[in-house]
């Protein structure tokens, strides 16, 4: 996939699914015109925004005041920040307050936050009156190149990490690129992870691109937008595709059997580990443990590795302080793993960078001897 500048300020994705299909847009003024986007996609509704607290004391104001200016109704809950929001707490909690602010059927739902918000508000909106239809406001890098897009929405259990959701596409995504400006340093880095993913996947040019001009992607220039986009393309071109992950969307969980089963151990604290972090830690992995298996040669495993490394981000457990874990607590954790197929484990392997590929029915002893060497530094 080619990486190339936009020739206007705002660039469009589209997610091609027939009569559901929808626009991702990604520029900077997109809260302050969120309202007007609405009333398009969705005439004569009231909206109810789900939203955190970092979120709403940025960007709020903002998005009222666009909502306002079209004319829109609105309602709003704001949550606390952290992965242990998406919970049957709050979830209960939210769906309750949708329902006693009197929002119809066809009112809107708007996911106004990082990925926690989207998936949580996102699952709200499949849910309450069987559905309501929803936008999205990402304002995470992570929410805006990955679960933004492509319907996936959920709550974590005490067993595992998005076990409970649907799949259920939104009307519309705002990506405004400014929104960034605002997350910490560490999000940031986060996000970039779920980046880096794309190019490892199936796009080597893409990684190639990172590698030369990531720190143009930090610095917010151009670079940021085209780094975006190019990820939205590649997820956007896999849902349309295979929409509830039946065959190939599966790729797009590259690092995640293994980061997955890390945000499980550490209970969603975000204050240990976040998902971006855990999901560099898996990349890593994943192409240690392909070079492991035969699949993949040291040289990508240690190039991966090195890259990440150097935009600051984690890839080895023993880079997650204050987890304790063990080869069977982590083994424990990854067979909560939604890709586990009549108790195998299934993971996202790679021949090469860009080359990754679905292994199904992994030895247990292979995964367990990797860990037990993974674990003592080997």
């Amino acid at each position: 996939m080619s990486v190339a500048a936009s020739d206007t300020a705002l660039t469009k994705v589209e997610v091609a699914l027939g009569n559901r299909a929808y626009d991702i847009q990604i520029g900077t003024g997109l809260i302050a015109g969120a309202g007007a986007n609405i009333a398009r996609v969705a005439p004569g509704s009231a909206c109810f925004i789900v939203s955190d607290e970092n979120v709403a004391a940025a960007h709020m104001h903002t998005l009222v005041k666009s909502l306002d200016a079209a004319g829109i109704r609105h309602e709003r809950i704001v949550l606390p920040p952290g992965e242990s929001t998406k919970s049957y707490h709050y979830f209960e909690q939210v769906c309750d307050a949708v329902i006693a602010a009197r929002m119809e059927r066809r009112d809107v739902i708007v996911a106004f936050g990082g990925g926690v918000i989207g998936d949580l508000a996102g699952f709200v909106a499949a849910t309450v009156r069987r559905g309501m239809p929803f936008v999205q406001i990402p304002t995470s890098l992570l929410a805006q190149v990955d679960s933004s897009v492509g319907g996936k929405t959920a709550i974590n259990s005490p067993h595992g990490k998005n076990l409970i959701g649907a799949f259920y596409q939104p009307l519309l995504v705002l990506a405004d690129t400014g929104a960034l400006q605002t997350l910490s340093k560490r999000e940031f880095k986060a996000g970039y992870a779920e980046v880096a993913k794309y190019g490892l996947i199936d796009d080597h040019s893409f990684f190639e691109w990172l590698e030369a001009n990531w720190r143009r992607v930090f610095d917010h220039g151009p670079e940021l937008t085209q780094a975006i986009a190019t990820s939205c393309r590649s997820k956007a071109a896999v849902v349309a595709r295979d929409e509830t992950e039946q065959g190939d969307r599966a790729l797009l969980n590259l690092g995640h059997t293994f980061g997955h089963a890390l945000e499980a151990l550490a209970h969603y604290d975000s204050d240990i580990l976040v998902h971006g972090e855990g999901v560099s830690v898996g990349l890593a992995l994943a192409f240690r443990f392909s070079q492991r298996l035969g699949h993949c040669n040291g040289q990508d495993a240690t190039r991966v590795a090195a890259h990440l490394q150097t935009v600051g981000l984690p890839t080895k457990l023993q880079d997650i302080r204050n987890l304790p874990m063990t080869t069977d607590t982590i083994l424990d954790a990854m067979f909560q793993d939604k890709k586990v197929q009549r108790g195998a484990l299934t993971f996202i392997l790679a021949r090469g960078i860009g080359q990754s590929f679905i292994a199904r029915g992994v030895d247990v002893a292979q995964v367990r001897g990797f860990l037990d060497d993974e674990l003592a530094g080997h």
